[in-house]
């Protein structure tokens, strides 16, 4: 994974997402492979490492080129990984397996939980992200909660506070965004025309 950032403008504490368009080599499409694998495990072992997901061509060997997502909880945590030695190791090893410069694109904010899950970069419009994003917190909020705070009233407020934050970004992150995403797609990506 090769991100170097447009602007320095992330918030310190924002999640990122990465997403990464290498091309593999003609016929060298295998040793691609393990390329990838061994710097996506050695970028695992960083502080704030929040997964990644792979999208592969679909008509190798005509189309060899991948798409990397990956996630690090703070643009900081990025930044360590992006500045390490073992990464600066993997790149070396990309030339003999990939063709031409990575293309990069960095999000943060609410664009971490619309990264697209197929082949397509585009990213909604920030209206329409912000209100999924709004509609999805006031059901949690609704439906949730109360069903929290009294599962745990005889905790302390901040605890309680605690367990509801942990549980609403849990289920934002990994249940509830990516399947409202997948449900809305058609018109969250819908082009509008001018």
């Amino acid at each position: 994974m090769h991100p170097h950032p447009q602007n320095n403008d992330h918030g310190a504490n924002d999640p990122v997402t990465v997403i990464v368009t290498r091309k593999a080599k003609k016929g060298r499409i295998k040793e691609f492979e393990e390329w990838m694998d061994g710097i996506i495990h050695e970028a695992m072992k960083f502080e704030g490492h929040m997964g990644v997901h792979i999208i592969r061509p679909s008509d190798p060997p005509l189309n060899r080129e991948y798409v990397i997502i990956f996630r690090f909880n703070t643009y900081e945590n990025l930044a360590k990984w992006e500045r390490s030695e073992i990464r600066k190791e993997w790149l070396k090893k990309s030339r003999d397996v990939t063709e031409g410069e990575p293309k990069v694109e960095m999000q943060t904010g609410l664009e971490f939980w619309f990264t697209p899950s197929s082949g397509s970069l585009a990213v909604p419009p920030r209206y329409k992200m912000a209100m999924v994003t709004g509609a999805v917190i006031f059901v949690l909020l609704s439906i949730l909660v109360p069903q929290i705070q009294l599962a745990t009233k005889d905790l302390p407020f901040q605890f309680r506070t605690l367990v509801v934050v942990a549980i609403m970004v849990l289920l934002m992150t990994y249940v509830v965004m990516p399947s409202v995403t997948r449900l809305l797609r058609p018109w969250l990506f819908k082009k509008t025309l001018l």
